[in-house]
């Protein structure tokens, strides 16, 4: 199993595919798959049957998965980086290999 850089609560950009140049924040890195849900992007229509918590059922928008590869994390600024690991002190930390800022 690879090592994921892009974890939940991360802003990224879509960097290939359909949806290349929209941002949005990831809401959850599906690990087994190498994919993950950014929120407002790759949204698809989803057929619901009527259930207690949907009484009404019909077509519903949610995000789906996109892989990993085609995700790029933003830094502060605003600019797409790549992500590296240091040791600071006795933790290991996560910075931006443009900007050398801890993330």
């Amino acid at each position: 199993m690879t090592k994921l850089k892009i974890k939940s609560g991360d802003t990224v950009r879509v960097v290939a595919g359909d949806h290349k140049g929209q941002e949005g924040k990831v809401q959850k890195v599906l690990i087994e798959k190498n994919k993950a849900i950014v929120e407002g992007v790759n949204m698809i229509s989803k057929h619901e049957k009527p259930s207690a918590s949907n009484p009404q059922g019909g077509i519903v928008k949610k995000e789906a998965p996109i892989h990993i590869s085609n995700l790029s994390l933003l830094d502060k600024d605003g600019n797409a980086t790549r992500v590296g690991y240091k040791m600071e002190g006795d933790k290991k930390v996560r910075f931006s290999k443009k900007s050398n800022e801890v993330i």
